[in-house]
This record gives structure tokens, C-alpha cells and sequence, in this order.
């Protein structure tokens, strides 16, 4: 080997002795707890194109659920509870009830906590709660929880699950909520569920739903086949002649008010024996979810009537960018109106053949047992007598605005209430100035009402 070559091995070995030292005394300057790349080496001593070292980010505390929006149920009230240790606990009671449905109108009915449909359940996702059913009806009973994933002794299916409650006995539910979304109780007697046993049950999102709602309402549809001259539902019969929002029939359903550009949610459950097509006047809406909980977002697509079928929920979202008073109700043309029949209690009106004069009588009747001031109808031809099909609608209204007087119908045209009858309400969109104001009478409204029913827990 040339002494030129021996003396460049000999150089390299040197060279890479001394940059092994220098790199095993700079390791000993390190502190164990904080090791150190080459690289990061050389982003301390010059500018690099890698930029600043980035430090690990500090443990982050897992966050709570996040707060919910309560729903609002118009016409009914929510259910109170009480904690037993981490344990929320709601106490119902199974009742015949009576309900005005309608300013001359009072079903005998059955319910929950002197209401029916029953007080709403608003939960959140991942509690426990226990629900403590008191049976006060002269049969046996139990609930079933509409679509919540429960234990199967929590059921509530008679015989399978659990024993019938009897009348006098309290039977204890008790499970974890770990979905979310829009649910219901109810009776699982068919017959009880047609007197009215039915309630929500809404799981709020541990983490809140996007995009938020700034209102939040919930309806429950329900029809009901009352006879002429009765009181009690006939559970067996198929002809409904009154249907309800909440138990209440227009024009005496609560409107809903939203102010101009939120977002409002309706929730929808129907546990009656008819489907119901939905509709709201003059916006778009978004199916959000079902009984089984949020949709995804990429299921979104916009409409303004839902289908609700029987046993469902449908959950539906649309932003207030239109100020009024905007309808919603059910499209079926029978589902529009209430019960003609029993005006004059045990006498059926005569709609096909009446005359002007005949139908401004029988309203006048009506008007004077409820009270309120009866309105004339809207005009007629002057040979609408002697048209074939005639009268359709011409004597159907039923104006009675102060029999239905509220702090949310406060600045409605005179007569609105007269063509609002069977399921149909409104949703009130009202700019901010109108809103605040609004708010500041139903607020002084509630100081003002007295409860008509107190239930002993």
C-alpha cells in the first residue's frame, strides 16, 4: 500500500473518533428527561429549514358533556326529578285524566301526572336515571320505552319482561342512556294507548348536535273518535273525528315562537292510528333524525312536508329567515277541521243542506254555551244554494278568538282563529324587537296562571 494511501485511512479513522467523542460528549450534556436529534441540534445553533422544534402537546382533562338546549313542548309540561346519588330519578303516575281539548270540548282520557299526553322526560346521554310508575287506573299496566336500547327486564312488555303492574302497585324502570335523540314512552296496552298513555322521552347528545338549534319544540300527534253526546274516546272505533297537537286541538294549540334568523328543531312523534304528512308554509326544512336517533348530515336533503308514520319520530330543522306567522299541520284534508257532529250535543249539524241563515244560528248556539263572539262566515254567492256541492266549506269556520286568547297569539289579525281547526298550529317567526316583547308577556302570563292540577310525588 503507497504511503499516500495508508496516511488518507489513517486520517478518516481520526476524524471519525473525534466526531464520535464530540457527539458522546454532547449526549452527556442532555438531560435524560428531554433527548435531542441531530437535528434538533442543529435547529439550537442555526436557522433551519425544518422551523422551530415543536413540543409535545400537555395532557388535555376529558371535557364533560357538553351543555343542551331543553325542548319545548307547547301545551305540556316537562317532568320534574330528583337526584339519588348519580341517579336521576322521575316518578310517573298512570291516571284517568280529563282534557280540554277545545274550548267546549273536555275528553275523559287517561294519562300521566294529571296530563295527557303525559309530561315530558329530558335526559342526556350516558345518565342513569330511574323512572317509578304508579298505577292509579282500575287495570293493570306497564311502559315500554319507544326505541331506547334498555335491558330486557326494563322492557316493559307485560308478561315477557315484566310482570303487569296492578292497580295500586308502583313497579321501579331503572337503565343507562347512552344514545341520544327523539324517544317516547307509552303504555304497552293498545287500548291504553289509544286513551292517550303516551309521552316524550328526549336523550340529549352527550356532545352538541351541529349545527346548533336556537329553539327547540316538540309535537305529538293523536286522533281521537269521540261520539256525539260522550266524553270517553271510543278506543275501538277507526272514524277519528278529533285530532290533537299535544293533546290540544286548533285554534287552541299554543303557536310556537322563533326569532327571525335561528334555527329551529321540531320534533315529531305520532302514537295515533293514521299516518300524517306534516307541512310548513313558506320555508324548507331538513330531515335531521328519526326515532333511532341524529341522521347524518349527508342524508340531508330539503322538503317541507315529513311523513310521520304511525310509531315514529321525525326530527326536522330549517333556519327563520322569513318573519310571520307560518302554519303547520297535517295535509290530510279530514285532519284540518274538528268534529262537526256534536255542536248541538246530542243533534248532528246539517252541513250538505244548510242555509245561511241555519248555519249562522248554529254557530250563534255554540258561541253562546262557550262564550265567545261568533264572527260571520266568509261571503257566499247569492244562488249558493242551488250550486250541486254546495256548501263545502263555506260554514265550517269557527272564529273564537278570545275563547282561545294567549300571551302567544298577541297580535294575530282579528278572526284568525276561525280557520284553524284539528291539527294545525303556527310557528310565529318574530324580529328581534317583537320577539323580546313576546317573551316579556309569556313570561308575565305564567305568573299569572294557576295550576289545575297538583300532583302529590
Amino acid at each position: 500500500m503507497s504511503g499516500s494511501r495508508r496516511r488518507f485511512i489513517q486520517d478518516t479513522a481520526f476524524l471519525g473518533a473525534s466526531v464520535l467523542g464530540l457527539a458522546e460528549a454532547l449526549r452527556g450534556n442532555t438531560p435524560e428527561n428531554d433527548p435531542q436529534t441531530a437535528r434538533e441540534m442543529e435547529q439550537g445553533r442555526h436557522h433551519s429549514p425544518y422551523g422551530r422544534p415543536k413540543k409535545k402537546p400537555a395532557p388535555v382533562a376529558p371535557a364533560g358533556p357538553d351543555p343542551w338546549l331543553p325542548m319545548l313542548t307547547p301545551d305540556l309540561p316537562d317532568l320534574p326529578h330528583e337526584m339519588d346519588g348519580a341517579v336521576k330519578v322521575f316518578h310517573l303516575v298512570a291516571e284517568p285524566v280529563k282534557r280540554k281539548i277545545a274550548p267546549f270540548k273536555t275528553m275523559d282520557a287517561w294519562g300521566y301526572n294529571g296530563t295527557c299526553p303525559g309530561p315530558t322526560i329530558q335526559v342526556q346521554q350516558g345518565e342513569r336515571v330511574r323512572l317509578i310508575l304508579e298505577n292509579r287506573l282500575p287495570e293493570s299496566t306497564s311502559i315500554h320505552w319507544h326505541g331506547l336500547e334498555v335491558p330486557i327486564e326494563q322492557d316493559g312488555v307485560p308478561w315477557i319482561s315484566q310482570k303487569p303492574i296492578a292497580p295500586g302497585e308502583k313497579y321501579s324502570y331503572e337503565f343507562t342512556v347512552h344514545q341520544e335523540g327523539t324517544f317516547f314512552y307509552h303504555s304497552h296496552g293498545a287500548m291504553q294507548e289509544m286513551m292517550g298513555m303516551v309521552g316524550f322521552f328526549v336523550a340529549h347528545p352527550e356532545r352538541a348536535y351541529k349545527p346548533r338549534a336556537d329553539h327547540d319544540f316538540g309535537v305529538i300527534l293523536q286522533e281521537w273518535a269521540v261520539l256525539p253526546n260522550n266524553s270517553v274516546p271510543n278506543t275501538a272505533g277507526m272514524e277519528f273525528n278529533w285530532l290533537t297537537f299535544n293533546g290540544v286541538s286548533a285554534p287552541a294549540i299554543t303557536p310556537m315562537i322563533a326569532r327571525l334568523g335561528s334555527r329551529v328543531r321540531m320534533r315529531i312523534i305520532n302514537m295515533g292510528m293514521d299516518h300524517h304528512p306534516i307541512h310548513l308554509h313558506g320555508n324548507q326544512f331538513v330531515l335531521t333524525g328519526t326515532e333511532g336517533g341524529r341522521a347524518p348530515e349527508s342524508t340531508w336533503y330539503p322538503m317541507n312536508t315529513v311523513l310521520v308514520g304511525v310509531a315514529q319520530a321525525r326530527v326536522v330543522e330549517f333556519d327563520a329567515k322569513y318573519p310571520g306567522s307560518w302554519m303547520v299541520h297535517c295535509h290530510l284534508p279530514h285532519h284540518m277541521m274538528n268534529n262537526m257532529m256534536d255542536l248541538l250535543r246530542d243533534r248532528a249539524i246539517e252541513t250538505a243542506s244548510s242555509t245561511d241563515a241555519k248555519a249562522l244560528s248554529q254557530m250563534q248556539t255554540l258561541a253562546n254555551s262557550v262564550p265567545f263572539e261568533h264572527v260571520h262566515h266568509s261571503p257566499i254567492a247569492e244562488n249558493a244554494n242551488s250550486v250541486p256541492g254546495f256548501p263545502q266549506d263555506a260554514f265550517m269556520e269557527m272564529g273564537m278568538d278570545e275563547a282561545v286568547a294567549k300571551p302567544e297569539v298577541h297580535g294575530l289579525p282579528p278572526n284568525w282563529s276561525a280557520g284553524m281547526m284539528g291539527m294545525m298550529t303556527l310557528v310565529r317567526v318574530l324580529p328581534d324587537k317583537e320577539y323580546e316583547e313576546m317573551m316579556a308577556r309569556i313570561k308575565e302570563g305564567k305568573k299569572e296562571q294557576t295550576p289545575e292540577h297538583h300532583h302529590e310525588s
